[in-house]
């Protein structure tokens, strides 16, 4: 696997929550820095050295609600 995919979304208690496509990893964290660092960390976790993906793509969705 050469890249991961993780779709980010805005968490409702504050902060951002990270889903892992395709692959069973999720982690959260308060601000955008620091989920950097949590993904990474899973990644890391998640794979053997020989393994891992040499790219980690943060796919950041966003959902406004508006009154009609």
């Amino acid at each position: 696997m050469s890249e991961i995919h993780f779709v980010v979304e805005e968490a409702p208690e504050g902060g951002f929550i990270a889903r892992a496509m395709g692959v069973d990893i999720f982690t959260e964290a308060d601000d955008m820095e620091a989920l950097h660092a949590q993904v990474r960390d899973a990644v890391h976790c998640h794979f053997d050295p020989d393994d891992r993906p040499s790219l980690i793509r943060l796919h950041i969705t966003r959902e406004d609600v508006i009154a009609a």
